[in-house]
C-alpha cells in the first residue's frame, strides 16, 4: 500500500554530506561567534542563549563563555537544539548573500513532484532547526524547492534514533506510523522509525561513501529514482 505521507532527512539523503560539513559548518564556525555578539539582545538570539544558559549553567551575561560553548558543541558536530538554531540564523546571511547555494542531488526534485502528483504529503526531518531547512530548500541548487513540503521537523519533536521522535512525529501529522515512509541514510535512524511502526528506506549513495550491510531490515536504493511505492 501506498503511503499518505513521506518524510525525508536531508544530508546525505537528498543532499551531499559534504556541503554541509565543508561550506554550512564552515561558515558558521567562521561568522557564528561575530553574529552572536552583535545580536545578542535581539529576541530571537536571547531567547535560544537564555535556553542554552539554563541548561549549561552557565550565565547568559558571559557571552564569552557561551560562545566556547558553542564552539565546542560544533566541533563535537553535536545535535543540540540551539546550535542549530543559532547556525540557521547564520546561514540565512550567507544564502542572502549569494555566497552559496544548499545542494541537491539532481534525482530528487522529480521524484518529490512525481510524489505530489500522487497526492502524497511531503515533509522533512533534520537535525537543523526548521529555519536551517527552509532556507535550504528555498536556496538550493535546484531552485526553490520548500513549497513542495508540507512541514517541517527538528529535533524540538525528539532526537533522531529515538523511538519516541518518531511518534511524536506521526502524531503531529495526524497519521497513523503505517501510513508514513520515512528516508534516510542512517541506519539507526531508520531503526528507530522502524521501531515505531513507520515504513523504511535506507538512501545509500555510493558518493558519500556509504556501506550498507549485507542483512537489513530496511529496503536500500541508490538514488530517490529507484523508489518504488
Amino acid at each position: 500500500m501506498k503511503p499518505i505521507a513521506i518524510v525525508t532527512d536531508i544530508e546525505g539523503t537528498t543532499s551531499s554530506i559534504r556541503f554541509v560539513k565543508d561550506v554550512l559548518f564552515v561558515y558558521a564556525e567562521r561568522f557564528l561567534p561575530e553574529f552572536v555578539r552583535k545580536h545578542k539582545e535581539e529576541r530571537d538570539v536571547a531567547r535560544q542563549l537564555r535556553s542554552m544558559s539554563e541548561s549549561t549553567g552557565i550565565p547568559q551575561k558571559n557571552t564569552e563563555a557561551l560562545i566556547d560553548q558553542l564552539r565546542l558543541w560544533m566541533h563535537e558536530d553535536q545535535k543540540v537544539t540551539e546550535l542549530k538554531a543559532l547556525q540557521g540564523m547564520v546561514w540565512e546571511r550567507g544564502y542572502q548573500r549569494g555566497e552559496y547555494q544548499a545542494h541537491v542531488y539532481a534525482d530528487v526534485p522529480p521524484k518529490l513532484q512525481e510524489w505530489l502528483d500522487e497526492g502524497i504529503n511531503l515533509y522533512v526531518y533534520s537535525s537543523g532547526s526548521e529555519k536551517a531547512q527552509r532556507l535550504f530548500f528555498r536556496y538550493s541548487s535546484c531552485g526553490d524547492l520548500r513549497l513542495m513540503f508540507a512541514g517541517y521537523f527538528d529535533t524540538t519533536i525528539g532526537a533522531k534514533q529515538e523511538v519516541q521522535s518518531y511518534l511524536n512525529l506521526a502524531e503531529q501529522i495526524a497519521l497513523p506510523p503505517k501510513d508514513i515512509l520515512f528516508l534516510s541514510d542512517i541506519e539507526g535512524e531508520l531503526d528507530a522509525a522502524a521501531d515505531a511502526g513507520l515504513n523504511t528506506i535506507w538512501v545509500v549513495r555510493p558518493q558519500e561513501g556509504t556501506v550498507a550491510p549485507k542483512k537489513t531490515r530496511h529496503a536500500i536504493v541508490n538514488t530517490f529514482s529507484e523508489i518504488e511505492l
